[in-house]
């Protein structure tokens, strides 16, 4: 069967709507998404287990129920266990797991019709904000191969923005939807704590930190997909209000006029942002002035350093439970050599940080959620930079020489003060890459990413926006009129469209 040839004008819910108006055949869609994959991937490596032969199959058995009847798809190698294909995350340490079965999230995109064409590339374990893993080496930006996509949805980023597939999986346990999001010019939202499911296998990822998602081209799709996905999982300890409506919904309808502050300062890290990242702010606030929103600049009462260490704290612990997965999974023992340096040294972290240190952890994860909360009663939405910097180059956060000497003597003897001064050194190459997106993982908050600015040599540069706990309705509507106001959907690669 023949390829849509019109695959890349339409997003997913344009493709589903072809779908349920017998206009084109899912077979057709599938085909035009493997051509891309086929042509496209071998230069950016988003994709690195392809499913495709039981993705046509899935497809020519016509689906043409739910909100993506016969759209590609593709998950990510992180929080999406989808049955018959690898599970690594990325890293050694789990080469050989393949997933018995899919886990809730999967099976919820499947009951909305999505066709799954294969996983995509990520960081190891998910520990990075950009996607080049040893096991499977970089992926590359679609709109700048030399440079990062982001990460650790980087693959899912890349995929989407090169015209492969309408949207893709991803999950955001630092900012790892919004993050590439920016770096690729796409929308990305990360929902409010326990918007999502983690079932069967787990009641939360990342000690509450992290939720999963989507990027996408469109507003539209990112809330519909949010309508077919959300609904934690019996049991959890987030019991979350029903959206009043469906997030669809919300898509085109008037915001309002918002109170939003507005902040041209790193959340948290003291060091100035990239000129082309504050310039994004300073656009973003102007058109929302125009929209009729009343805008001021805001100084957010973060304590830093504390917020930090919690944050490591957190990371760190989550790494030392993940390599106990992987020993679970796998029946291997985890060893230095079947993970990265920087993995390794995260697990020694969470392995020396104490019950204690745990407990502090989250009480200021807590208490920073009740900082916010009180913040934002005078605020509906706080605009910042989504990332510090523009997309940067492939390799340029590789470990020196001489840090991988001193990750070496860290690992063999992680004595308290060089681990400390271990910790130190990544929490500012990590910030520098960060600043801004961590806070709402800690604080449960949701946030977007939107692409409204482009540096002159054509680079995406998104601006985040972060609502009130559960408002993910209220962020829709904003993005939506964002983009009619600026519309993004033209603006995309020379290699897509």
């Amino acid at each position: 069967m023949e390829p849509f040839g019109d695959y890349e004008r339409h997003d997913a819910t344009g493709l589903a709507d072809l779908v349920r108006r017998r206009e084109v055949h899912p077979l057709e869609l599938f085909e035009a998404a493997a051509r891309r994959i086929e042509e496209r991937n071998p230069g950016l490596n988003a994709v690195v287990y392809p499913d495709l032969e039981r993705a046509r199959a899935a497809a020519a058995a016509e689906p043409r129920e739910g909100a993506f009847a016969g759209v590609p798809f593709l998950v990510k190698d992180i929080g999406a266990a989808v049955a018959g294909l690898p599970y690594t995350e990325s890293s050694h340490s789990r080469v050989g797991y393949v997933a018995p079965a899919d886990n809730e999230i999967v099976s919820r995109h499947r009951r909305a019709g999505l066709v799954i064409l294969g996983k995509t590339n990520t960081p190891e374990m998910g520990l990075a904000v950009i996607t080049e893993p040893a096991l499977h080496g970089p992926t590359r930006n679609p709109w700048d191969p030399d440079r990062t996509p982001g990460g650790s949805s980087g693959g899912s980023a890349a995929a989407v923005a090169a015209g492969m597939v309408p949207l893709a999986h991803g999950t955001d346990g630092g900012g790892s939807i919004r993050i590439p999001a920016s770096h690729c010019g796409l929308f990305g939202l990360k929902p409010t704590r326990g918007r999502s499911t983690w079932g069967p296998e787990r009641v939360e990822d990342w000690l509450g930190l992290t939720e999963q998602h989507g990027l996408s081209r469109s507003v539209r799709d990112s809330a519909r997909l949010l309508d077919a996905t959300c609904g934690a999982a019996p049991g959890i300890p987030y019991r979350l209000a029903s959206p009043s409506r469906p997030y669809a919904d919300e898509v085109g309808a008037p915001p309002g006029k918002l109170r939003i502050g507005f902040t041209r300062r790193a959340l948290l890290d003291e060091r100035p942002q990239d000129p082309e990242c504050v310039a994004a702010v300073e656009e973003a606030a102007r058109l929302c002035a125009e929209l009729g929103h009343e805008v001021a600049e805001v100084q957010l009462p973060l304590d830093i350093p504390v917020i930090v260490d919690a944050f490591v704290t957190l990371a760190g612990v989550q790494a030392a439970l993940e390599l106990g997965v992987s020993e679970q999974l796998t029946g291997r023992r985890v060893r230095p050599g079947d993970v990265e340096p920087v993995t390794w040294t995260a697990r020694l972290i969470g392995d020396k940080r104490s019950a204690a240190d745990l407990g502090r952890a989250l009480g200021i994860m807590r208490d920073l959620g009740l900082a916010m909360a009180a913040f934002m009663e005078a605020y509906d939405v706080v605009l910042t930079a989504t990332t510090a910097q523009p997309p940067w180059p492939i390799g340029q956060y590789d470990l020196t020489g001489g840090q991988r000497a001193m990750l070496g003597v860290v690992g063999r003897a992680p004595v308290g003060p060089l681990l400390g001064a271990v910790v130190k050194q990544l929490s500012g190459e990590i910030l520098a890459q960060m600043p801004n997106t961590p806070l709402c993982n800690l604080t449960g908050q949701p946030a977007m990413s939107v692409p409204l600015h482009w540096t002159p040599a054509g680079l995406p540069v998104g601006v985040q926006f972060i609502g009130r706990l559960e408002e993910e309705g209220l962020l829709f509507r904003l993005a939506s009129q964002l983009e009619a106001a600026r519309p993004w959907w033209d603006r995309r690669p020379a290699l897509a469209g």
